[in-house]
């Protein structure tokens, strides 16, 4: 052993040093590697396998053990590191400069001091350790590596300006917690990282982050001890921390330690504060002296490490402990603070269990028990009560296969917060570092695999309340696909008008109008928004089109406007001297591209000429009001009929002005002169009236279909007139005076009077009384027969009618006709 090379790679972070380890050690035909976490042991442990094979690696951590049978080459954590390097060819001891940690550094200066490979010897660090390392080991040969990239202060950003790529510190979960919510609320979301986290679950919020999921990660100082990151920026929301013992400001190789993780391989990075994160007092900033020593990496050397007796006698309990608490010999080294270890075996060992422990084998039974993990971090007490009681159960042997699994089956639950998630996890990793001692538990494979298992899936659970915490993976996609190509940004609409970017619903779109997603946040509308703005222009151009070259049977015209889907896409602006509308098109029409946009709205004119071909007769009457020839009555008397949608009053009509010459022209075009009103009969079916209510031309009441009778009222619809308690259509109103009129031109009383048969009103709905009273209007005056004698029997009398009109009763009665102020109110009497 004495023979074998020692080299001692020391320098700042991103240098290659493990890499150059691994490569050293898979050139010798076997290996042992330590590290300072399970994470990176296992990260080591694939690098090695993919390279060597499978059945070639072995990794030993406290609480997970793969031994393949022909292993030869192991990756393990520093504490379950074999002490003899497992007799293999190459050492390798990483971060060494932990040695000087209060709480793990004994261990590290044991594997420094005793632990050696055949053949080769390698320890990696910071250059702090050099100096120490040169008096300890003064046969080593030390060299350093460059770092491949520059470290430069940029001063603090808020988080509002940090780049993408930035990894936050924080130095407690309070703070952790804070940031990442912050993160979430205005970028989208971040990993979180800290060292109470399953190594499971760091991995998996690790993955986030560099996967691109999110452009941020937050995590306590753990992050500077070797995960290798994508981060370009690293900002400090402290610069203060708390030991074990006190707060204290961080030491600048500290600072370098974390700020190192900025910049890796040939990409420089950056680090600094965040600025705003601190509450009251002044915002912590690096000294010069400090932004100095990180980006030059030039930091004070360690003055000593901490040591602790690796071989000590366990005679009895004070024995043991003496032993422990015992000063080391080197003046470079110090003896180690009590660990929580020694803290427990102190506290037992004065407890009544304590006093029962006779005998070597006893003494480090119990030992070994009380070196217990504290993964719960509840505290020395808690932890002392939990090795007293498992100590309880081994001192009798074994711990029963089903007492194991019972509690590990009380630790199977996913439910629960991230704090409960947590504490479960702590509990697990206890209970999986207890099963993987064969001198502790019977079937120990199998209750090591039980809880493998449990704590995978409670890590899972806490991946996914952490990342349903803290990511809102929608916010996260538009903010990074905000700044890009809009046509590159990959957002989709399905049939049902969901729109969505990678799977992340961002709204609807209801016609062509994007209506952002009820459940988003108010802070994350505006942002919505403009993706919507950015990236919807080129799908919505494709439905356009799509939509122009259907049969557009989705169309519908309603509140003067065409409608799809419920939405305007245009609204119609009348014209004068026609039917026909200008298409005036919506915002969200006009936000479309212009090829698109031209090409829907040219089918839209095909699709509404069409649809205005019931209002034919109304055009006519249009054309006919701009001819010269007409003549300045006949004008006058279209334009109000045009005013009227198709029908007039004959008093409002200026009929009396009307040449008689002139009326065969307008009956020519479809007008009627009735007894009491001139109407064009096409226009009161039920699809013009139908039409000009759509349009918005004609706002009266609609009768949709147009029925030939219908309850009286104040507001009647659009062409009707009253009659009684009824009211009836103007046409066929229209037919039952003509009727009338036909029968007093067929009577020979000298006296004018006849009969009226009121079958046909009768028929076509009105009452008899109400009859009487449309006939009334029109000049019928009904006189009542005399009944028959008392004691005369036969058919009563008929009523006899004449015909008085009274012209004076007939404007009382008009129709319903146009509000006053209506564009071509009045028109008539200026042209007579």
């Amino acid at each position: 052993m004495q023979g074998s090379a020692i080299k001692a790679v020391l320098g700042p972070t991103n240098t290659g040093k493990t890499h150059l380890a691994i490569e050293r050690m898979c050139g010798h035909s076997s290996g042992c590697m330590g590290f300072p976490l399970r994470l990176l042991a296992r990260e080591v442990y694939d690098r090695v396998r993919a390279i060597k094979g499978e059945d070639q690696v072995a990794l030993i951590t406290g609480e997970e053990r793969i031994e393949p049978k022909n292993a030869r080459y192991m990756c393990c954590t520093v504490e379950a590191m074999p002490r003899n390097g497992a007799g293999a060819a190459f050492v390798g001891l990483d971060e060494v400069q932990l040695a000087a940690d209060r709480e793990r550094g004994h261990i590290f200066t044991d594997r420094l001091l005793n632990t050696r490979g055949r053949e080769e010897t390698m320890l990696l660090g910071s250059a702090t350790a050099e100096p120490l390392v040169r008096e300890l080991l003064p046969r080593a040969e030390i060299s350093d590596r460059p770092r491949f990239s520059t470290l430069t202060h940029i001063g603090p950003r808020k988080l509002s300006r940090l780049p993408p790529r930035s990894a936050i510190v924080a130095f407690s979960a309070e703070q952790v917690y804070t940031v990442a919510e912050m993160l979430r609320r205005f970028r989208g979301g971040a990993a979180v990282v800290m060292g109470a986290l399953s190594p499971e679950t760091r991995n998996k919020q690790v993955a986030l982050f560099q996967n691109g999921e999110v452009d941020y990660i937050v995590a306590t100082d753990a992050i500077g001890m070797g995960l290798n990151l994508d981060v370009t920026h690293v900002a400090f929301a402290g610069l203060t921390k708390f030991d074990g013992q006190r707060m204290r400001r961080l030491l600048p190789a500290e600072m370098a330690q974390i700020a190192g993780r900025a910049g890796r391989h040939q990409r420089d990075g950056t680090f600094g504060t965040l600025g705003g994160s601190h509450r009251g007092g002044t915002q912590p900033e690096f000294t010069e002296e400090e932004i100095y020593a990180i980006e030059e990496h030039r930091f004070g050397p360690l003055t000593h490490l901490f040591w602790r007796e690796p071989d000590p006698r366990y005679d009895s309990l004070e024995t043991l402990i003496a032993d422990l608490e015992a000063s080391p010999a080197d003046r470079a080294l110090r003896a180690a603070p009590e660990a929580i270890d020694l803290a427990t075996l102190k506290r037992l060992a004065e407890e009544p269990v304590g006093q029962t422990i006779r005998g070597p084998g006893n003494v480090r039974r119990f030992w070994e028990a009380c070196s217990l993990p504290d993964f719960r971090q509840r505290g020395p007490d808690v932890h002392a009560r939990f090795v007293a009681r498992l100590w309880q159960d081994l001192r009798g042997g074994y711990l029963g296969a089903d007492y194991v699994a019972a509690r590990i089956s009380e630790l199977d639950n996913m439910a629960g917060d991230i704090d409960t998630l947590q504490g479960r996890i702590a509990a697990i990793r206890s209970w999986a570092y207890i099963c993987q001692r064969p001198d502790w538990v019977l079937a120990r494979d199998e209750m090591a695999s039980r809880a493998r298992a449990v704590e995978a899936k409670l890590s899972d659970a806490l991946h996914a309340r952490l990342t349903e915490r803290f990511v809102n993976r929608r916010t996260a996609i538009l903010m990074k696909s905000l700044g890009e190509n809009p046509e590159m940004l990959p957002i989709e609409l399905a049939e049902d008008g969901g729109v969505s970017v990678e799977g992340e619903h961002l709204g609807t779109i209801q016609g062509f109008r994007f209506d952002v997603d009820p459940s988003a946040r108010h802070e994350d509308r505006r942002m919505l928004l403009a993706a919507a703005e950015k990236a919807l222009p080129r799908l919505l151009g494709e439905q356009a089109q799509a939509l122009a070259a259907s049969d557009l049977s989705d169309l519908e015209l309603a509140r003067g406007a065409i409608r799809w889907k419920g939405q305007d896409l245009v609204t119609l602006e009348q014209r004068e001297g026609t039917v026909a509308s200008l298409l005036q098109p919506t915002r969200e029409l006009k936000a479309l591209p212009d090829a698109a946009r031209t090409q829907l709205l040219a089918a839209l004119e095909v699709w509404l000429a069409a649809k205005l071909e019931p209002l034919a007769p109304l055009e006519k009457m249009h054309q006919a009001s701009a001819n010269p020839e007409a003549g300045s009555q006949a004008r006058a008397l279209l334009l109000n009929l045009i005013a009227g949608h198709g029908y007039t009053s004959r008093e409002r009509a200026g009929i009396e002005h009307l040449p008689k010459e002139m009326r065969p022209f307008l009956r020519k075009i479809g007008v009627t002169f009735g007894a009491l009103d001139v109407f064009s009969p096409l226009l009161l079916k039920p699809a013009p009236r139908q039409l000009l209510n759509a349009l918005g031309v004609d706002r009266r009441p609609l009768q949709e279909a147009m029925l030939p009778v219908i309850p009286g009222g104040k507001k009647l619809p659009s062409g009707y007139r009253p009659a009684g308690e009824q009211a009836i259509r103007i046409d066929l109103a229209e037919k039952i005076l003509r009727a009338a009129h036909e029968t007093r031109a067929k009577a020979q009383d000298r006296k004018r009077k006849f009969v009226l048969d009121l079958s046909l009103p009768v028929s076509i709905g009105l009452e008899e009384n109400n009859a009487i009273r449309l006939l009334g209007v029109a000049g019928f005056r009904v006189q009542r027969a005399k009944p028959l004698p008392d004691g005369v029997f036969g058919p009563p009398r008929p009523d006899r009618w004449e015909w008085r009109p009274s012209r004076r009763k007939q404007a009382q009665r008009a129709p319903a006709r146009p509000r006053e102020g209506s564009a071509f109110a009045g028109l008539a009497e200026l042209l007579r």
